[in-house]
Formats: structure tokens, C-alpha cells, sequence
């Protein structure tokens, strides 16, 4: 069937400006989608039928959809509008999506009538529809019709007979192509296939006989060759399973082809300028459910062998375009088994150089950023089976029939569309956390946004509250790979603390929520643990200190390879296995894990590495690698896991299963924390159990396959000593993995700095503040949700807090005094605002101008501006003489000496991060 190859999309993606706050971002009001893909995901409202659409074609702004229906309904929500009569056909305006004055009932005296294959003519005049009726509007016909366009109207001359059902139709300027059950057409022998006269219907000497139904057809770029597909097994008694080239004219057999599996059958052929594609489907075992890229030569360029029945295919504009129920695409090193996609988008052919045959085949192009929604419907169950691409007013308009009933999660049943220009989504909301390991860098990451039409997003990271990013980060993601990504903050100050906050904006400008704040204190000195980890390589280093689900972070030093929570295991779990603040996961043993958020491959050299804590007499593994997601992995191996007695394995499978043991009296499930390290390299596998050698091979690699990191949780069928669970029960923390062997002395290192001493951090917020009016000077504002400094005339902010004695052993490092300005207009100030003890007396509700306590007249820090904008501000303390503070009750005075108010939050104040509050950092002595 020829698609409208002669529209090509023309989208131009131009920035106007950049907005200065959160959300104004400024932006062409055309769509820009990420290219090459020339359409929105967004459905726009379409008239729907009561039943499934077959078959569609275009010409001239107007879409013409068959199948098997009665009646279309105007979508839902639309407001005006009601049910029309429509026998198995509709047209319908390509740009309103409402049904046009063209009428056409197909029907049949006996059974159920049908309209499987619509095609339009080259010039655009006629439209030819196949299926099983008996009758177009009354005008007899057998299974076959032609319908003027002009007029909407059969052409009763036009009647060829069609005994049984035709499914798929190509015309030329001359030729009318048919495909199908059916065995004779005009009382002589065409079986499955066959060819009229596109004007009078006469049948022509075409003859392809085909032993099995006929389902696709397609007619070459040079008009001397057609394309079959369908069930067959044999075409004109030469050998060629599902697809088959043959002469144009006689229907000679020109190419045969036996590689695709007998399971399978082609449900659809399309042509382009570059070649041809082919839309597959199987059932049982071993099928190939997928696409297949031809050359102008008609032999194979790629094979995508994603399983979901790809029902059609449509190449637009270098993008093929298809619609299937995908739900493993393992193969080609995407999504492995699970939910079904069933819009997918790729391109027409590799960019550069195609990657190398695997198993035989080229891999088909990567997926791209095209994921609209749909169901499995009614019917079969199949979701999308036919698409056509129609323009009007220079807007392109993708089109998609099928069973359908939902579309984007909301009804729309049969019909639907998506437009070139428009693109009104935003991508989701990124989940973002913030951690430092060393002073003057914060590593601020977030699982990276999804967006239906757009693979490109910009990242803008917001710090302290400011309307204003401090950072711009590109990223890519697709709807079934969301990786991290990251930035590292090197303008931070030892012992203050920083809240970030990140939006994701796609190429039209839609920008998502901000992400929920996240803090982090930046240390007064190395964090001996973590800091190792991330220098000696680690490339995915999983720290547990993640406050929401489903995202874990990912520490290392760029390798962004996050985690994805299943079943909510228990977060911030305390103690955890290291010193310090950091926390561990808690995992019940039945059904929690986490997964690494990308499909990678495992080189033969390696490190894993995590702390356990469990009383479990269930096992469970620990960490491991395997080919699926939440799913339980086919594949599995590279792994830790825990027997019912409490001992540790470490295996790979290499055509067999290699493994280490700990020894026969070894427990390590007695509900304290260890240590457990593997190795694989050039020199053979090593187990290490709290720093100690446990045992060795000679296993130098394992079988590749592409996959996932697994912590928690994941398949342990066949293994040697398997467990009762897969799953593990306890406490998870520190997780790692290396692309490189550590050394004894290295596992060693490690484990002997998670005792390392650390810094402790206490935030302690103002228990009572107030602020002095020289304006009003009997006025007391203890309960004001907002404080003002000014020199002339004069306000004074004072704040009272509870500081803490340092922990044992250790003393003040650092100290600041962090505040918010606050929402007003003109909050900061040009002046020096300095911090001061408070020497005298007062209170919140009774102190003012006129009874405002003494002051002390040497300051612990000063802040020289603060920008307008309502922002967090950190004023860096002395930390002698905030050491003389610890254990009392300490008050601290907000001073001016400039005419320049500023205003701030209080304690009183409902704003996020509103309450003034000490930042304290103690360290060893």
C-alpha cells in the first residue's frame, strides 16, 4: 500500500529568547519536537467509531477510515455533536477530525461486511476500497469497489468479482493490485493475489498464487516489481515464506525469501525513496513480531526483532513509523519484556555505520522519541492497526486506527491523530537529590524527565531559591530509558548548607514542575569513605540516602547510572554501614529490589561491592546482573547472593555456573553489618568478606548480554546452594560496581574507612525571633511571618536558638547563619548586613524599638548585598566564637548601617525553607 510519501515535514526549531524566571522560558509558538520525528504526541479530538478501523488513506484533506463499525460519535468532552450513521466507512476532515458530507454503507446480503483495505489513486480522484461487502451505497459490487472522490459516489461500472475477503490493495496509474482470501476473481484462477484495470475493473494476466492468504502488498519505486506478504508458504509454486517479490506485469517470481520464521506472517509492506519496510506478526515461540528494513534491491539492510505484532508501517520523512503492542525489544537493546508501547517511532535506516550482525542480523535503527499511549482495545486485543499521514493548511496530521478504546489514558476508541505543529505536553517532573563528599563541590543529580514527543530536554538547576538558574544541562531519555544526569555545584562553601531544585523544558517551551527542594551541607573535610569509592573508579555507587521513591542516586564521579525502586523498599534506614549521616535501604525478602535505571553490557573485568545487614535464614541475592527490569531476569549472573544458612556466593555462568563459597561455618546473616566484595578479571574470580580473602578461581569471563544491575532481588533459578527467596531481607548500603579489578589492599582500604571518623552536621532553627521598628517604636512584631535590618531608620532582627554542645570528641569546624528573603518586592538590599551577639534581654512578643536589648559590638560574619528575589542566603559564622555559644541559649542580631531595608522570612512564615537556622559542622579533634 503506498503511503504519502510526498509530504515531507518541514519543522524549524528557533529559540526567541530566554526567560529570567522559573518557567518563563520563551519560545516560538510553533511546535518544535525533537527531529526527526515531525509529530506531537498529543491527541487532538477526533471523531470516533463504535468498532475497529481496518483500513485508512488520505487525499486532499480528507481522511477516509474503514472497517467494521456502524456509527461514529464525536470525542469525548467535545460538547456538541451526535451520533452518525456510518456503515463500516467514515471520512473525515484530516484537520477537525469531524466527518465530512461523504457517505458511503458497505454492506452484505449474509455475514458480517468489512472494509479491510482502502487505497487512493495517484491523481487523487479515486478511492478504492477492498474488504467483504456486496454493496457500496446500494451499487452492487464483490469485495471490491471505486469510489469517486469528487462525488462520493461507486463507479457502477467498476465491479470485478471478488468471491472472498481482500485485504490489501497498491495502485499505479494503470493497475489495481488486490491481495487476500479469496482463490478466483472473474470465475478464473488468482489465488490470494491479483491485478484489474484501475478504470474498468477487467482482470489483468497478473498471476502470483500464493498457497496461504494474502495481506500485503506494495508496488516497487521503478513500477516493475510488486512486493507480497502474508501467510503463504509458496508463491507460483517457488518456495518464499511471508514475503516474496514478483514481476510487475506477469507476476513471475523475482525474489524469494525463507528467513522468516514459519511462525510468522507479514501483516504490512510500505516503500520510500530509500527502500522498503515490512510490519510482522507471530505466534508461539521463537517468532519474529517485527520489522525488516529492505534495500532498493529488495534484499535485507536491517531486522528489528522487537515481539508485539507490528501491524503497519509507515515511513515519513526518514522516520518509520509503526504501530504494534512492543513489549520486549531485548534484542535490539532497548526495553526487555514487560509493558506494551504500541506507537513506536525509528529511523528509516542507521546513521553512520551499521552495527554488526547479531545472530545473523543487522539490528534495526534505535527507537526515538514518539511514544504516544494507547490500549490493547477491543476485538483481538491488538491496539493500532493502520496509520496515514494527511495535510491541510500546512499542517501535517498523523492518523492511527485500530481497536483502540484509550488513548494518552483517556477514551478515544478506533480513531485518533497528532499534529506536526502544537506540542502543548511537558515533560514529567524530575526527581532530584544533592550530595557532598568533599568541601567546595556538590554534586546535584535527578532521574532525568520523560516527555512523549521529545527526547531532548534542557535541565535548568535552580540553588537557594532563586528565580534565576545557576545551571543549563542537555539531556536525552525515552520513555523506557530514563538515565541520570547530573551537575557538579563548585562554588559551594565548606559547612553551608544549599537547597537545588531542577525543571525540565522540551523544545517547545513546555517546562515541567519544579522538582521537590533538596539540601545538603558541604563538609569541612574529606569523607574518607564515600571519597574512595568515588576515586578508585566506581561507576555506579548506590548510597541509600534518597528521601523519595522510586529513584535511588547514583554518587560516582559521572557515571550517572541511577536506580529504580520496585515494591517501595523502606528508606533512610539507621544506622547505616558507614559513619556519618549516610542511611541504608531495607528490603523485605519478597518482592523489593532496585534496578539500574539503563541497559548496559558487562566487560570480563569488574568489581561489585555492597554492605549487607540480615538475620534472614530465607538467602536472597544480594547484587547481581540480569536481562530484565522489574520482571525476573532470563539471563542472570555476576552476582552476590546469601544461602538459608547465611553464607555468601559469588558466580558467573560461562556455559556453566562458576562459583565461590565462603566456608561451611561461615554465617554472615547475625544482624550485623558486613562487607562483600567480587572480582572477575585476567587473573580469575575472588570473593572478599570484610576485607579478608575468601577464595579464588580461574573463571576469566562470563557470557555477554546486555542488561541491568540488580540490588535486592532478581531470578537465582539453577543456582548452586539456591536460597528459598530470590529476594533478600535486611538492610542494603554503599552498593559499587567497577569497570576495574580492585586490589586486596583497595577492598581492604574500604573497609577499614567505613569506621573513618566524619563530620556531624546540626541544623538548629530559630526557636523564638523578632524584629524593631524605629518607625513605630512601641510595636512588637513577634509573630510577623516576615523580619526587616536597615540602619536608617531603623529595623534590627533578632533570633534566639538552643545551640547544642559538639559530640563527643569532636569540635566546631564551621558555622552559618542561613536565612530566606522573602517574596516582597525590593527583599534584599545594597547594604552590608552584619550578625551580631545579642548581649541583652528581649523577647518576641514584648521587645521594641523602645525596649531593644544591647548589642555586642564585634560581629561573627557579614553578608556585603543580597540580591533581590526570594532566596536562601548563608552568612558564614566565626567559628570561635560561635564555639564559645555551644550548650546555651544564644540569641544573634541582624544589623545595618545603610538606609537599604531587607526583609527576610521568619519562623512564623509557611514559605518553603522559610525559618532562619544555624548550620553547625563538628569533625574530629
Amino acid at each position: 500500500m503506498r503511503r504519502s510519501r510526498g509530504l515531507t515535514a518541514a519543522l524549524v526549531l528557533s529559540l526567541a529568547g530566554t526567560g529570567a524566571g522559573i518557567g518563563l522560558v520563551l519560545m516560538p509558538e510553533a511546535s518544535a519536537i525533537t527531529p526527526p520525528v515531525a509529530f506531537t504526541a498529543d491527541e487532538l479530538p477526533t471523531w470516533q467509531p463504535n468498532g475497529i478501523v481496518f483500513a485508512m488513506d488520505q487525499a486532499n484533506g480528507t481522511v477516509f477510515a474503514g472497517g467494521t463499525f456502524s456509527a461514529v460519535s464525536p470525542p469525548v468532552g467535545a460538547g456538541s455533536g451526535t451520533e452518525q450513521e456510518a456503515v463500516n466507512f467514515v471520512a473525515l476532515d484530516a484537520a477537525t477530525g469531524n466527518p465530512t458530507s461523504c457517505k458511503l454503507a458497505f454492506t452484505v446480503g449474509e455475514g458480517t461486511a468489512t472494509v479491510r483495505a482502502l487505497v487512493v489513486s495517484k491523481d487523487k480522484k479515486t478511492l478504492y476500497a477492498g474488504g467483504y461487502f456486496g454493496a457500496v451505497n446500494g451499487t452492487p459490487v464483490s469485495s471490491l469497489a471505486a469510489i469517486d472522490i469528487e462525488t462520493c459516489a461507486p463507479k457502477a461500472s467498476f465491479h470485478p468479482s471478488f468471491p472472498a475477503t481482500v485485504r490489501a490493495l497498491a495502485v499505479t496509474d494503470d493497475t489495481l493490485y488486490a491481495g487476500g482470501d479469496f482463490n478466483t476473481v472473474e470465475g478464473q484462477t488468482r489465488e490470494r493475489f491479483a491485478a484489474v484495470d484501475a478504470s474498468s475493473g477487467a482482470l489483468k494476466p497478473f498471476v502470483a498464487n500464493a498457497d496461504e492468504p494474502g495481506r500485503a502488498i506494495e508496488v516497487s519505486n521503478d513500477g516493475k516489481n510488486v512486493l507480497l506478504g502474508g501467510d503463504f508458504f509458496s508463491v507460483n509454486n517457488a518456495n518464499s515464506h511471508a514475503l516474496a517479490v514478483v514481476n510487475a506485469t506477469t507476476g513471475a517470481v523475482t525474489k524469494t525469501y525463507n528467513n522468516i520464521p514459519s511462525n510468522s506472517v507479514v501483516k504490512d509492506i510500505s516503500a520510500d525513496e530509500t527502500g522498503y519496510y515490512t510490519g510482522n506478526e507471530g505466534s508461539g515461540g521463537g517468532v519474529f513480531d517485527g520489522r525488516i528494513g529492505l534495500n532498493p534491491d529488495f534484499s535485507e539492510k536491517w531486522r528489528d526483532r522487537c515481539l508485539g505484532a507490528t501491524q503497519y508501517v509507515l515511513p515519513y520523512d526518514g522516520v518509520l513509523y509503526s504501530s504494534s503492542h512492543a513489549h520486549d525489544c531485548s534484542t535490539e537493546l532497548e526495553f526487555p519484556d514487560g509493558k506494551r508501547n504500541f506507537l513506536l517511532a525509528q529511523r528509516t535506516d542507521h546513521e553512520g555505520a551499521a552495527p554488526a550482525p547479531v545472530d545473523g542480523f543487522v539490528r534495526g535503527p534505535r527507537k526515538l522519541g514518539w511514544h504516544p499511549n494507547a490500549n490493547d482495545g477491543i476485538g483481538e486485543g491488538i491496539g493500532p492497526r493502520v496509520m496515514s499521514v494527511a495535510q491541510k493548511n500546512d499542517v501535517k496530521y498523523m492518523w492511527v486506527g485500530g481497536e483502540f478504546t484509550l488513548i494518552n489514558g483517556e477514551p478515544q476508541q478506533g480513531l485518533t491523530r497528532f499534529a506536526s505543529t502544537g506540542d502543548v505536553g511537558a515533560p514529567t517532573t524530575p526527581v532530584a537529590s544533592a550530595s557532598s563528599v568533599k568541601p567546595g563541590e556538590a554534586q546535584v543529580r535527578w532521574r532525568t524527565s520523560y516527555d512523549q514527543d521529545d527526547s531532548k530536554l534542557i535541565y535548568r538547576i535552580y540553588r537557594n531559591g532563586s528565580g534565576t538558574p545557576i545551571a543549563t544541562v542537555n539531556a536525552d531519555s525515552l520513555e523506557f530509558e530514563r538515565p541520570q544526569a547530573s551537575w557538579n555545584d563548585t562554588t559551594v562553601k565548606a559547612g553551608q548548607a544549599y537547597t537545588y531544585r531542577v525543571t525540565a523544558t522540551d523544545a517547545a517551551g513546555n517546562t515541567s514542575a519544579l522538582s521537590a527542594n533538596v539540601s545538603v551541607t558541604i563538609p569541612t573535610s574529606v569523607q574518607a569513605y564515600p571519597d574512595k569509592v568515588r576515586s578508585d573508579g566506581a561507576q555506579l555507587y548506590w548510597r541509600y540516602d534518597d528521601t523519595v521513591s522510586p529513584y535511588v542516586a547514583d554518587s560516582s564521579n559521572g557515571g550517572n547510572t541511577s536506580g529504580v525502586q520496585v515494591n517501595a523498599p523502606t528508606l533512610r534506614q539507621t544506622p547505616g554501614a558507614v559513619s556519618g549521616s549516610s542511611t541504608a535501604m531495607g528490603f523485605n525478602g519478597t518482592s523489593q529490589q532496585v534496578y539500574s535505571d539503563h541497559r548496559q553490557s558487562v566487560g570480563a573485568t569488574y568489581t561489585i561491592e555492597t554492605w549487607f545487614k540480615t538475620n534472614t535464614t530465607r538467602g536472597g541475592k544480594l547484587i547481581g546482573f540480569g536481562n530484565n527490569t522489574a520482571n525476573s531476569s532470563g539471563s542472570y549472573d555476576k552476582q552476590i547472593y546469601m544461602t538459608n544458612t547465611g553464607r555468601l556466593i559469588f558466580g558467573v555462568y560461562n556455559g556453566s555456573t562458576r562459583t565461590i563459597s565462603t566456608g561451611l561455618f561461615d554465617s554472615y546473616n547475625d544482624n550485623k553489618w558486613h562487607h562483600v566484595v567480587g572480582t572477575q578479571g585476567p587473573g580469575g574470580m575472588t570473593l572478599y568478606v570484610d576485607g579478608q580473602n575468601k577464595g579464588t578461581n580461574s573463571a576469566t569471563n562470563s557470557t555477554p548480554y546486555a542488561g541491568y544491575w540488580h540490588v535486592g532481588g532478581d531470578n537465582l533459578a539453577s543456582w548452586p546452594t539456591r536460597p528459598t527467596s530470590n529476594f533478600f531481607a535486611g538492610q542494603i548500603d554503599e552498593t559499587a560496581v567497577y569497570p576495574t579489578v580492585l586490589t586486596q589492599a583497595q577492598v581492604k582500604g574500604h573497609y577499614d574507612l567505613a569506621k573513618a571518623p566524619t563530620d556531624t552536621v546540626s541544623k538548629v532553627v530559630a526557636a523564638e525571633d523578632t524584629y524593631i521598628n524605629q518607625g513605630a517604636p512601641n510595636a512588637a512584631y513577634g509573630t510577623s511571618t516576615s523580619l526587616a535590618v536597615r540602619g536608617t531608620s531603623a529595623y534590627e532582627t533578632y533570633l534566639r536558638f538552643t545551640v547544642p554542645a559538639a559530640p563527643s570528641g569532636q569540635v566546631l569546624k564551621a558555622a552559618s547563619l542561613q536565612f530566606k528573603t522573602s517574596s516582597q518586592a525590593g527583599a534584599g538590599t545594597a547594604d552590608t548586613v552584619s550578625v551580631v551577639p545579642v548581649t541583652g534581654t528581649w523577647s518576641g512578643a514584648g521587645t521594641t524599638f523602645n525596649t531593644k536589648p544591647t548589642l555586642g559590638t564585634t560581629p561573627l560574619g557579614s553578608i556585603a548585598g543580597v540580591p533581590d528575589g526570594s532566596a536562601i542566603q548563608n552568612v558564614e559564622l566565626d567559628t570561635a566564637a560561635v564555639s564559645a555559644l555551644l550548650g546555651t541559649s544564644a540569641g544573634l542580631g541582624l544589623t545595618s548601617t545603610g538606609t537599604d531595608p531587607m526583609w527576610i522570612w521568619s519562623s512564623e512564615s509557611t514559605a518553603a525553607d522559610a525559618a532562619p537556622q544555624l548550620i553547625l559542622t563538628f569533625g574530629p579533634k
